[in-house]
């Protein structure tokens, strides 16, 4: 395990206990309130779980079936304009919760992942596909497509001002 991890699994530690702590302290305080509080995250909770479920069996296919030089092939640093092609469609192919994103999107720069190309991948995320005819109907075909152009190029600039950032 990497010192960073350990480092980060010792503060989701603390980060427990305080939460289990506060818990604690606001059924002494307020037990109806604390009730509901422990119900509605419980809740969400059981919300979560299908979707975490879901990027640890990606995860777990990827990690099956790409090896590292294959990632570092299509998204690594000579990936080239097919790396920005690549993000680009990831990000407006992806759907769901952004966080449920995160452990894969970190295990694949990992594997060798540039930084632009997540930066793209995010950015390019706020084009939604199932919202795409909706826009359409309210804004016109037009608007839609020239923001969603200026969304990509956007995302691509961001890519290539964090990647200059970096040297």
């Amino acid at each position: 395990m990497k010192k960073e991890n350990k480092a980060f699994a010792f503060r989701g530690k603390y980060l427990l206990l305080v939460v289990v702590a506060l818990y604690g302290g606001l059924f002494f305080v307020n037990a109806p309130g604390a009730q509901l509080a422990l119900q509605k995250s419980g809740s969400i909770l059981l919300k979560i779980v299908p979707i975490f479920a879901f990027v640890i069996f990606f995860t777990t296919l990827l990690n099956f079936f790409l090896r590292p030089k294959k990632i570092i092939a299509h998204l690594g640093k000579d990936s080239g304009i097919k790396g920005w092609g690549w993000a680009l469609t990831g990000g407006v192919l992806s759907h769901g919760p952004m966080y449920a994103w995160y452990p894969l999107i970190e295990d694949l720069r990992a594997h060798g992942m540039r930084d632009g190309l997540i930066t793209v991948f995010f950015a390019s995320r706020t084009i939604k596909i199932p919202l795409l005819p909706m826009m359409v109907d309210y804004f016109g075909l037009t608007f839609t497509i020239v923001l969603s152009f200026y969304i990509l190029v956007g995302a691509v600039l961001q890519g290539i001002l964090l990647e200059l950032g970096e040297r």
